[in-house]
Formats: structure tokens, sequence, C-alpha cells
């Protein structure tokens, strides 16, 4: 209970703004006894005494009526119309609690309620009442939302709707559709018609809008899906710089393409998809098909590189003899055969370029060894014959000095014809020694 009472503090009060007005502490010293004077009133315990109240209010008011402290003292208690004003309150909370103890959502209590004392369920009828409504008209209204949406806002005000329909359908009780409020309808204009069929198409008419906002808002996550990996499929395309990166943002392209083929038809995302679809594919088939293009030419790249490092590797440590040539001359070949596969709108061209130049080079250089080792070879076969030839004339005819030489300075003559760096070449040089040195003798 509080230390000052309503009463006693307006006795205070009054006395205090009297006071206030003749005094010169004015408005300061009224508000520091008022002040003191609220403590008071909010704490909890024995009421104040005399002597604890003077001291709080003569130091700003010396002159304070000692005879309206100890009325205030005096009448420092609970009034008789507190009193009653608290039994009445105890009394109204009593009766709330039955009616609100009788309304409870349960048919033991509320079926003897409805036969005996209708009126005290007037809270159930008026929530029914309201349930009611606000079904129909959320019901309405997600209908409208979601069998008509033009953008993914209705579809999301609509789900919302309907979730609030069931909602308001959950409050009405199922048991009590067949207790018709009668007196409650007599006195309140009651729009709906309590039957168990109704209610069951309610139902069903909501589950039906339920199902609806699930399919739309699901074809609409697809549609946000696929329109989010095609962007960052293209950007994706557009800074590769190798064709398997390429080759991963198509596939990534397609797989795109394909959540939005998967998008039905008779959703609002699958009516705004439709002439986007075909723009998607065109340019889908028009990328894919350069990708295609560059992926082949890379290969073709790829396979040249490849005959050209085994020529060059074919070609190390000459000389060779003129079969091994040939093969070094056939890889170098193969290799220029696929660069000259790439067409020039593809962006490996320049480079395809580039090496065709330098393995045509190579080719060429190839085929000079190839044909200095042909001739060298004729040449050697005829040097060596004339060497043959100029040993057995040499034995049956030692005195006849000038056509030994002649057939000498023949030999020597085809032995210069070989080609340094062919196979022959070293071996012709010794024999070329011996041939001059012959030359001399004779």
């Amino acid at each position: 209970m509080p230390r000052l009472y309503n009463y006693a503090y307006e006795i205070l009060s009054e006395e205090i703004k009297k006071l206030s007005k003749e005094d010169l502490t004015g408005e300061i010293g009224q508000k520091i006894v008022m002040k003191r004077l609220e403590k008071l009133r909010m704490q909890s315990g024995e009421p104040v005494k005399l002597e604890e109240l003077r001291p709080l209010i003569i130091d700003q008011y010396p002159t304070f009526s000692e005879k309206v402290l100890k009325q205030a003292v005096k009448e420092n208690h609970p009034t008789g119309k507190a009193i009653l004003f608290q039994l009445g309150g105890l009394a109204v909370l009593g009766v709330a609690g039955l009616v609100w103890v009788a309304n409870l959502p349960y048919p033991m209590i509320r079926r003897p309620v409805a036969s005996v004392a209708p009126m005290v369920l007037l809270p159930s009828y008026i929530s029914m009442d309201r349930n009611y409504r606000e079904a129909i008209a959320k019901t309405e209204q997600a209908d409208q939302l979601i069998n008509k949406a033009t953008s993914s806002a209705d579809i999301n005000l609509g789900s919302e709707r309907v979730a609030e329909a069931q909602k308001h359908l959950d409050g009405l009780p199922v048991w009590f559709l067949g207790y018709y409020p009668q007196r409650y309808c007599t006195f309140f204009s009651c729009s709906w018609q309590f039957t168990v069929d109704e209610f069951d198409r309610a139902r069903k008419r909501v589950g039906q809008i339920e199902a609806r906002a699930f399919q739309e808002k699901n074809a609409q996550k697809l549609l946000t899906e696929a329109e989010k990996t095609i962007t960052t499929a293209k950007q994706q395309y557009e800074q590769a710089t190798t064709p398997t990166d390429k080759q991963q943002a198509i596939a990534d392209w397609q797989a795109a393409i394909d959540k939005l083929e998967q998008i039905p038809p008779t959703t609002l995302a699958g009516k705004m998809v439709k002439p986007k679809l075909a723009a998607t594919k065109r340019d889908f088939q028009i990328e894919a098909g350069l990708a295609k293009g560059s992926k082949l030419s890379f290969t073709f790249m790829q396979v040249a590189k490849q005959f050209g490092m085994q020529a060059a590797i074919a070609a190390q440590n000459g000389p060779h003899p003129e079969q091994q040539w040939q093969v070094v001359a056939s890889l170098w070949e193969q290799a220029i055969n696929q660069l000259q596969k790439i067409p020039g709108d593809n962006p490996a061209y320049l480079e395809a370029q580039t090496k065709l130049g330098e393995y045509q080079v190579n080719l060429a250089n190839v085929k000079m060894r190839l044909q200095a080792e042909k001739e060298s070879k004729i040449a050697f076969k005829q040097a060596k014959n004339l060497i043959a030839d100029w040993q057995r004339y040499a034995v049956d005819n030692t005195s006849n000095r000038g056509i030994l030489a002649n057939k000498i300075q023949l030999i020597i003559n085809q032995l210069e014809n070989i080609k340094p760096g062919t196979t022959y070449y070293k071996e012709a040089q010794e024999l070329l020694i011996f041939a001059k040195n012959k030359q001399k003798n004779l």
C-alpha cells in the first residue's frame, strides 16, 4: 500500500499551490516539494507520519500550516470510494473470467451455455462473424492476386492473403457450425450461413489457391535462377581465355535454358519467359556454334603443334638418311595441313597463320636436305663406281699415267658434288683426300 494516499496528497497539494502564489519560493519550491510527495505516493509501506512529513515541506515553506499537516496525516488512508472501486473491479474481473471460461473453444463448455444462456457467448459469435467475413474477403483477394497476377509482387501478396484466409478459417469452430446464433443475428447483421458444406467448400478453395500460389512461386524461383545463371554464363563466356572455360560457360548456359523450359506455361513466369526463350535459344546457338568452332580450331592447333614437335625431334642429331628426312617432311606437311583447316573468322586464325609460316619454312629446309641427300647419294655411288674402275685399270696399266690422272680427276669431281650435312659427306671427304694424294703421286 502507498505511504501517501491520494486524498492526503490532494490536501497538501492545495495548500502548497496557495502558498506558492504568496511565497517568494514560487514555482521552484513547489516543484521540489511536489516531487518529494510524489515519491511518497510511489513508495510502499506504512502511512507517512507527521514527524516525517513536516521536514519535507517546512524547509521550502516555513509558514506551512500545522493544522493542514495534521489533517493530511489524519486522512492518509484508503477512502471508502477506493475500497468500493476495488471491490467493483474484482467483481468485474470475476464476471469477465466467467465469460472467458464460457467462451473457451471446448464443446463440453460451449454447448450447455449455448442452450441456456446464448448471449454469454457473444464474444464467440463476434469472433466467428469477424473470422468468417475476413476469411471470405482474404480468399477473394488471394484468388484475384494469384490467378490474375501481373507480377511476382502480386503472387507474394496473394500468398500472404491466402495464409491470412486460412488463419481466419481455422478460427471458425467446425463443431459449432450447426449452432446458428439466432439471437446474435437478431441484433446484428449476419452475412454467413454456418453449414459444414460451405465450410468444406471454403477450405477446398483455399487449398486450391495455396497450391496455385506454391506453383507460381516455384515458377518464379526457377525463372529468377535461370536468368541469373544465363547472365553469369554470358559474362564467363565473354571473359573466358581458353576453350575449356568457354565450354564450361556454354554448359552452364544450356542448363539455364533447360530450367526455363521446365517452367509450366500456365504460370505467370511461363507466360513471361515465352517471348524471351526463343531469343535466348537463338543467342545460345550462335555462341555455342562459335564455341564449337573455337574448340575445333583449338584442336587443329594442338594437333599441328604435336606434329611439329615430332618433326623437330625426328630432325635432331643429323645427318639423316633419305628415309628419315622423308618422315620429317611428312610430319611437317601434316602439321601444315592441320593449321590450314582453321577458318579466317576464328579467333585462333592469326596464331595459326604465324605457325603456318614457321612450319612452311621448316618444311622447305627439310626438303632441301632431302634433295641434298638424294643428290649426294647419286654422286657418291658414281664416285665409288669410278674408284672401282680406276683400281682395275691401275692394276693392268700402271705405266699409262695420263689416263690414270684423268680417271682420278673424275673421281675428285664426283666426290666434291657430295653436299655437307649428308650421310655421305664424311666418307666422301676421306675418299677425296685419298684421291688427291694419288693425283699428286701421278
